[in-house]
């Protein structure tokens, strides 16, 4: 099908962008979820604005003490960055599970966050590292944390006037073992499943457990249940098992043609036990 006529903008500056989004307009990124939905009819926006092209939301630095990546940076560019690959691991991989390299050379983290598909891969990571996203229009910005920020499904806590500006993830300390497992729908690659953990020990205890899940259900969630099973245990097998069983508990598991509520349950119990144990192996 063909989209509705529509209005296209190429601003030169961030604020020019934000002025444009406030008076009405949607803003525009790698295009990866918006223009399919156009062309499907299913969103019809009279007037785009293209942010991907922004310099002012292109980057991943590193400021005290946090990773800041803006929201036109890239999958690819998440996935290759050299920053990324050594002080925040998880990021970078779980950006090279995402569709295929066409796709990760054109959509942006900030699109694919904004867009909250309850079967996106970043929503798992980014709860597992207690992520925050700024939210940036024309008369301010403001932080918030991933449970704040995704609310349902295709549902966030933007408001129509403000964009994605940045993602804020910690660096890692070396003793942090860090891993992104899913089970994926192999024409899409979305996940069915997808699990992020992250783990530090001192000694013979993990001290830290943050576990992140999309996919099972109609929003991305800390699986909190999860992480208090483990926190200051020694992380043998049997409690991680144990531990994991949890991971679908208080969720209503989505069910679909491509798999039932029921398996979508089995599947977060394996995978959240696969991320541990990955992630605990990678925390040495």
């Amino acid at each position: 099908m063909i989209a509705n006529p529509f209005e296209y903008t190429a601003p030169k500056t961030l604020s020019q962008a934000l002025a444009l989004v406030a008076s009405g307009a949607k803003p525009l990124a790698g295009g990866m979820s918006l223009i399919p939905m156009m062309k499907l009819r299913l969103a019809s926006p009279e007037h785009l604005v293209d942010v991907c092209r922004l310099s002012e939301l292109n980057y991943i630095r590193e400021q005290d003490g946090e990773l800041h990546i803006g929201a036109a940076t890239t999958h690819y560019e998440v996935e290759s960055s050299p920053l990324l690959l050594g002080k925040c691991p998880l990021l970078a991989e779980t950006a090279a599970y995402i569709g295929d390299i066409q796709v990760r050379n054109m959509g942006t983290i900030g699109g694919s966050v904004g867009h909250a598909d309850p079967a996106a891969d970043y929503p798992a990571a980014l709860h597992a590292l207690e992520a925050k996203i700024v939210l940036k229009s024309s008369t301010g910005e403001r932080t918030v944390s991933t449970a704040e920020f995704f609310l349902d499904t295709f549902t966030t806590a933007l408001e129509p006037s403000e964009i994605v500006s940045e993602i804020v993830v910690p660096v890692e300390p070396g003793l942090t073992g860090t891993s992104y497992q899913k089970f994926l729908q192999p024409a899409s690659g979305f996940a069915i499943v997808g699990v992020a953990a992250r783990i530090r020990q001192e000694g013979a205890k993990l001290s830290l457990v943050r576990v992140g899940v999309t996919g099972l259900s109609g929003c991305s969630y800390r699986a909190r249940k999860v992480e208090d099973a483990l926190a200051g245990k020694a992380g043998s097998d049997a409690e991680i098992q144990a531990a994991a069983a949890l991971a679908a508990d208080g969720v209503e598991p989505s069910s679909d043609l491509h798999a039932s509520a029921e398996y979508r349950r089995s599947l977060a119990a394996i995978y959240t036990a696969r991320a541990i144990r990955a992630a605990l192996s990678r925390s040495a």
